[in-house]
């Protein structure tokens, strides 16, 4: 009763030619780039002492003690933690107790915070409730150590 007539369906009129197929591309040996997962930050417990420095490009968060430095891309000192040294970060999120200079590009101090010893930043959030004992200096760039002075004893003139 119905037939299908193919005057609706497309396809190549009688003037068109059809388009010409692609070349096949040549085989290289490029490879689209594999982007990792950031690695989770290292954790130091809060059962653990460390004494010595730490060195890193990831992130860090520190639960219990370190009499020592800390170099690191993001530094996170937990509530039960206590640095004793200079700590160096891009970001650096101090809810427990520092003693020693702080660096870093951007700077927390939470209501918890602890902190004795100066703070060299270039943007920093201090938290009501945070007790800071030192000096507060912004500086452009914060992570050189070109514009840190290190106090090193009685003849020096601090």
């Amino acid at each position: 009763m119905f037939s299908k007539s193919k005057i609706n369906e497309p396809g190549p009129k009688a003037t068109e030619t059809p388009a010409p197929t692609p070349a096949p591309a040549e085989k290289t040996d490029f490879k689209a780039p594999v982007t990792k997962a950031k690695p989770p930050a290292s954790v130091l417990s809060s059962d653990l002492h460390v004494e010595g420095n730490i060195r890193t490009t990831g992130d860090v968060q520190v639960e219990g003690t370190v009499d020592g430095d800390i170099r690191a891309h993001l530094l996170t000192v937990g509530e039960t933690a206590t640095i004793k040294g200079e700590v160096v970060a891009d970001d650096v999120v101090i809810n427990g107790r520092i003693v020693g200079r702080v660096r870093g590009l951007k700077v927390r101090l939470t209501s918890s915070a602890r902190v004795e010893g100066d703070i060299i930043h270039k943007t920093i959030a201090i938290e009501s409730g945070a007790h800071f004992e030192g000096s507060v200096q912004r500086q452009d760039d914060p992570l050189s150590t070109a514009g840190a002075k290190r106090i090193t004893g009685p003849d020096s003139n601090a």
